[in-house]
């Protein structure tokens, strides 16, 4: 399943991933710091997204309370949230 996602607080403007089973298929950022983003998602593809959570779930950026791997994870649940209620349907 495509998901997009609009992060807030951080400099990405969007994050678009695939879920495939509750699995990463695909990860970008559009905007942020190009290299580390590369890097982020290089390393979630392929994993559960409910592990990326757990790994990356209230990691802060400087000052800011969020951070783009923090915002991954918000945009994690709600495609798994929007996943499992399309599999309910």
């Amino acid at each position: 399943m495509k998901f997009s996602f609009t992060p807030q607080g951080v400099c990405s403007r969007v994050i678009h991933l695939d879920i495939e089973d509750g699995v990463i298929t695909d990860l970008s950022f559009e905007g942020g710091c190009n290299g580390n983003l590369q890097g982020v998602s290089r390393l979630a593809i392929g994993r559960k997204a409910d592990d990326i959570i757990e790994l990356l779930s209230g990691i802060q950026c400087g000052l800011r309370p969020t951070s783009c791997p923090d915002q991954l994870t918000k945009a994690l649940r709600k495609a798994l949230a929007a996943q499992s209620g399309s599999a309910a349907s």
